[in-house]
């Protein structure tokens, strides 16, 4: 079954903090600060963990203003979100606003610019391992003077924040896989004064990018 609440937060970022890398859970974070209407929510998004399990992440620059215009009205403060193609929700494999439009190589069009374009904007490209504080460079540097954030996630059972801030399928068999769907993967698109919007999203490197209807590996 799916997650049983999802939704995106919109939001003034606060501030942005990294775990005690010491001194952590089951995972390592690094944290968003978020201001909305009802009060200052933590969002923690995963980049390492101790028990062997790889961590990757991916940057998806210039994303589609025109497509993400529904969710950027949306006012400041928790949105639940049907995990459908047309409610906002984002979905790593299917989500047409996580193709981004840079990576270009030529203007001029060639079947084989077409092919490396569409390579290069491919859900499957640009993953990177995270060695933890080299994804939370990233990330961090993104969020420089940032106007808007939009954080994509589960609610917390207790308090104001976020998590599954993260690829929310593709699992192998085991303790996270009856919580797969499609249409409800976590990640954090951020705006910036000048209107650009980028997104940053990660995954657990044993998640497959190959998934059916259900979210289920293939």
């Amino acid at each position: 079954m799916p997650l049983t609440s999802y939704g995106v937060l919109v939001g003034r970022l606060i501030r942005f903090a990294r775990e005690d890398p010491d001194d952590f859970g089951s995972w390592y974070h690094g944290k968003l600060y978020v201001a909305a209407p009802g009060g200052e929510y933590e969002c923690a998004i995963d980049v390492s963990t101790p028990s062997g399990v790889p961590v990757q992440y991916r940057e998806v620059r210039n994303v589609n203003p025109q497509l993400f215009a529904p969710t950027a009205a949306k006012s400041d403060g928790w949105h639940l979100l049907a995990s459908t193609p047309t409610s906002g929700a984002l979905d790593y494999v299917r989500s047409p606003l996580l193709r981004g439009r840079g990576g270009c190589v030529s203007v001029v069009y060639s079947p084989l610019v077409e092919l490396v374009n569409t390579i290069l904007r491919s859900p499957r490209f640009g993953w990177v391992d995270s060695t933890a504080d080299k994804a939370l460079d990233l990330l961090e540097q993104r969020l420089l003077g940032c106007e808007r954030v939009y954080v994509y996630g589960a609610p917390y059972s207790t308090g104001n924040g976020v998590h599954d801030i993260h690829y929310n399928q593709g699992d192998p068999p085991g303790q996270f896989q009856h919580l797969d769907g499609i249409w409800q993967d976590g990640g954090t698109i951020i705006q910036q004064p000048g209107g650009e919007l980028t997104a940053f999203l990660t995954k657990f490197k044993p998640q497959s990018l190959n998934t059916d209807d259900h979210g289920l590996p293939v």
